[in-house]
């Protein structure tokens, strides 16, 4: 399968929930499969948190398959040669679109002096990518975790903009837990004395360690104790001769579990920006779309035109099955259509990203439907 990789600059300002607005966005983002001529067949596949516009493609920083690679592409559930596939990096990451890293008008880095953003101003930014390519209404608008929050997102402000909205493993509203394991997340990252009040660029180090915790930390709650469970157990680490596991009496990843996290905090560091996971994670604490449409979800999508599915999995406690139970009741209320399927998996919150065949015939039906 072909995808293309561009960047977009926005022709005016961006402006933002803040008040404040943005200059000289650029948005990086990919396509794949052929734009029909009456531009009517464009899928927007939105991303999570630590994910990018690499849905379907090998990611250049990597090298791994896309994050979604298994969903999307030719004959696959998000059939590439029935739709065009569109995914950009949101604003505020460090793949390509503008964020922390990007050069402020004075030519330096913004670092934290780049504005506070929402998921609304991210979805502003994705809605002024469709009016710069020309698509005025999708086939559907897809995600996952953040990436619901986007589709729920353009389907609340820019009602008229997809046809299907397919959120998966997502939220209305983000709730005390999940602020409060995010906040651990960016204390971890300004604690670290690399941090520099995010004015680390050009420096020697970068607040690595910090935010590799970060990362350990939020990973924890992507994942089922039952998954964890059966892969690590309260197994130790086999000695590097082979021999079995014994206890170190230390502070060394004694069981498998500890190598583990710390695997996956270390990798995180070499493909994503401290200041992004700030900006991000924050976006998404402030996300609530009740409260953007005066305190009652059912009026944020009373002038939809929408069909909506919305999917969860019964070991996400991230975003459990009730977050989305009760934004199927506001869609009803509304009188949206709405259909709402529980998977069974047992990956927890990560369940969205994995082989599931059950969300794959989920997601095709929808589409095709």
């Amino acid at each position: 399968m072909n995808a293309h990789s561009h960047t977009y600059a926005l022709p005016a300002d961006l402006p933002l929930d803040s008040g404040q607005a943005l200059a000289g966005v650029e948005i990086a983002y990919t396509t794949c499969g052929e734009l029909a001529q009456d531009r009517s067949n464009a899928i927007l596949i939105c991303h999570a948190l630590t994910m990018d516009q690499h849905v379907a493609s090998e990611n250049p920083v990597t090298g791994k398959p896309g994050w979604w690679s298994h969903a999307v592409g030719p004959g696959k559930p998000i059939d590439t040669t029935r739709y065009h596939v569109i995914c950009a990096n949101v604003i505020g990451s460090c793949m390509g679109s503008t964020g922390p890293q990007s050069a402020a008008p004075d030519g330096e880095p913004y670092g934290m002096r780049f504005p506070v953003i929402t998921i609304r101003d991210m979805v502003r930014a994705l809605v002024a990518l469709l009016d710069g390519l020309g698509i005025e209404r999708l086939h559907a608008v897809v995600g996952g975790s953040m990436g619901g929050m986007q589709a729920l997102s353009l389907a609340a402000d820019w009602p008229d903009r997809a046809a299907r909205v397919l959120a998966i493993a997502t939220t209305a509203r983000h709730s005390a837990q999940n602020i409060a394991f995010h906040e651990v997340g960016r204390q971890a990252i300004m604690a670290d004395p690399n941090w520099r009040e995010g004015d680390y660029y050009g420096a020697n180090a970068a607040p690595d360690a910090g935010l590799a915790v970060a990362r350990m930390a939020a990973h924890i709650t992507y994942l089922s104790e039952e998954g964890l469970t059966e892969k690590f157990g309260r197994r130790l680490q086999d000695r590097p001769d082979g021999q079995p596991g014994v206890k170190g009496f230390g502070f060394d990843a004694d069981f498998q579990v500890e190598s583990y996290l710390r695997y996956q905090g270390s990798g995180f560091t070499r493909r994503f920006d401290a200041n992004s996971y700030l900006y991000i994670t924050r976006a998404m604490d402030y996300f609530d779309i009740a409260e953007e449409h005066g305190g009652t979800l059912a009026d944020a999508y009373a002038g939809s035109t929408a069909r909506f599915c919305l999917v969860s999995f019964d070991t996400d406690w991230l975003y459990p099955t009730a977050e989305s139970r009760h934004l199927v009741h506001a869609l009803n209320a509304a009188g949206a259509p709405v259909s709402f399927v529980e998977l069974s998996a047992p990956f927890g919150h990560d369940s969205f990203l994995l082989e599931v065949p059950a969300l794959d015939r989920v997601v095709k039906g929808f589409l095709d439907g």
